[in-house]
Formats: structure tokens, sequence, C-alpha cells
């Protein structure tokens, strides 16, 4: 890129000295509108539990929603995205509990809507909350079957969507999964709902804190390198999403975010689609201890969802959300 203009003629601090004029020229800015909610629900009644691997999160009942859902509302938080801690009684081999129309994320979606319509839901669509061994998918031989969990995963959207979610995300990472999905709610009338696939997830050492807040940690003897991607590749990403597109993805995930950001930037400059960007447990644990610890300055968060903005997020699920919409709301 040529530069026009020299030094002392050219002096770029000129446009930096003041708080009022880096405001005006500023590239990238961020609003409560780029912001997902994540929250965490569990089984029992009047409990909100800390989870210890990440700071200032919490686990709630179904009946303590509304502490979380009344600040998400007040800050016009667009959307929450619901991850459920399902009891060991509850798991099995084959996840059926995903499928159970009374399970935690059911429940609370039918709560959500009728007290927050206003509010968007989105469900994680994958076993690993459900099965016993803490997989995305099921083993047959030893091995994930990517076809046999795919006939569960569309009938987990399927239920997710009748319960009135507004964006079935499926987090697998099994082949196909995408196409089947998308055909199964056209079919029930469901032609409305969006997709947003985790297209490029990576099979990455920062998910570790949230496989705490789920419970899915103690019980995965193995690691997910067969279905997530490989943490040193980039072109397999392009692929990736080009199929989940040709599938019929409305929106793509990239997971996790900091260390992903030029996988941001391709796909952007690629597909022009939106992107949504997963500012993972790991990430957020890091910044909060960090904080916390007086190792790092709190602005560290704006700064780090920042970068997912100029990486070319359209949005981003952050653990940070409420905080930030906060201080957002304040600042206006």
């Amino acid at each position: 890129m040529k530069i026009d203009g020299k030094f002392p003629n050219v002096r770029l601090r000129r446009v930096r000295n003041s708080p009022w004029i880096r405001k005006l020229i500023s590239e990238n800015n961020l609003s409560v509108n780029d912001l997902i909610l994540p929250i965490f629900i569990r089984d029992g009644k009047n409990k909100v539990e800390s989870i210890k691997s990440m700071p200032g999160v919490y686990r709630y009942t179904i009946d303590k929603l509304n502490i979380i859902l009344k600040k998400a509302k007040k800050y016009k938080i667009p959307m929450i995205a619901l991850f459920p801690y399902t009891p060991k009684n509850k798991k099995n081999k084959l996840g059926t509990e995903a499928l159970n129309k009374n399970n935690l994320v059911c429940k609370s979606i039918t709560l959500i809507k009728k007290k927050y319509p206003g509010i968007g839901v989105m469900c994680d669509v994958a076993l690993d909350p459900y099965t016993s061994h803490g997989h995305d998918g099921i083993f047959i031989n030893g091995k994930i079957d990517n076809d046999k969990t795919n006939e569960i995963l569309v009938k987990q959207a399927i239920l997710q969507a009748k319960m009135g979610c507004d964006v079935i995300a499926p987090s697998d990472m099994m082949d196909g999964r995408v196409g089947k999905i998308r055909k199964a709610l056209d079919k029930n009338n469901l032609k409305d709902i969006c997709i947003l696939s985790y297209s490029a997830k990576y099979a990455s050492s920062f998910y570790g804190p949230f496989r705490d807040a789920v419970g899915s940690n103690k019980s995965l003897k193995s690691d997910k390198k067969t279905y997530q991607m490989d943490y040193k590749n980039s072109n397999e990403a392009y692929r990736e999403i080009a199929l989940d597109i040709k599938e019929g993805a409305d929106i793509v995930m990239i997971k996790p975010g900091l260390v992903y950001l030029d996988i941001i930037r391709n796909i952007k400059n690629k597909f022009r689609i939106p992107i949504f960007v997963y500012q993972v447990s790991g990430e957020y644990s890091i910044i909060a201890n960090g904080i916390k610890n007086n190792l790092i300055s709190k602005e560290a968060i704006y700064e780090s969802l920042i970068s997912f903005k100029r990486a070319g997020a359209s949005a981003i699920v952050t653990y940070f959300a409420l905080e930030i919409a906060k201080e957002l709301s304040s600042s206006n």
C-alpha cells in the first residue's frame, strides 16, 4: 500500500489527541446489538450455582431464570443461548434426554417465550450434555458414528424448534447435519427457523471450563479430534463453511474466537455471510482471572470483543455480555 505524504506534514497523532476525534474516526465499535448471552441451566429448584472455573458465571434452575433474563431484557440483549447441566441419572450412551420434551432446554424455552417474547432463543444441537461418555455423537464399534448421530440431531432440532426456539445451532461437527436439519425443518413447516451452524469449530484446549459448566468434563475419556477441526488448518474451514452454506446454514459460527481471528477475517472476505464468534469459556476465564488478580485492566474485555468486530464478526457469544451491555447502557 502506497503511503501519501511524509513527516512533518503528515502527523497521524493529530487524529488521536482527543477523545472526541478518536470517536469520530473509529473504524469499529461495539454495541449491545453485537452481544449474545450464554446461560447455563440446571435441574432442581431455587438454586443459583456458581461455576468455579468461570468467575461470575452461574447455573440457574428454571424458576431462577428470571434473575438473569430480567437483566438481559433491561439491557436489550437481542439473543440468549441455552446450555443444560444434565444430571448423571438422565445421561446414557445415546443421549436420549436430548429428545425429552420436558428436558431443561425445552422447559426453559417455554418459560422464555411466555415471559420474554422479545428475546431471541438459540439452542445448541449436540449430544455432549446428554451422553454418559461426554461426546457430541453416539459410539458404534468404538467410533463416533456420523450418520446415526445425525438421525438423533435432526429429532433434537425439530423438538427445539417446535418448543419455540428461534435459532437452531448444531455444534456437533457431524458431516451433513445442516442439510438434514434444514430439510426436516422445512418438511415440518418450520421454514422460518434459522440455522446457525458451528461450521468451523476447532478441537481446542480452551473449552475446559465450559465442559465443567455442562458436566461433561469428567465423563469425557478421549478427545474430539475425529470430528472437531485440527487447529493447524485454515483452508479446511473454507470447505466446512462452503458445504454448510450449500446445505442451508443462514449464519456460521467460528469457535473459539481470540486465537482464530485469521479464520474470521478470511471467511468474511470469502463468503460475505453473517459470522458469529464464540468467545469461549477458556478465553473468558483467562481474561476474568487476569482482571481479578490485577494482571490486566478491565478494558481487556472491550479490547477482546472489538478484535472480533475488527476481524469481521457480526455478533459475539460472550459470558461478558451482561457486563458490557450494562456499561454500554450507562455510557449512552
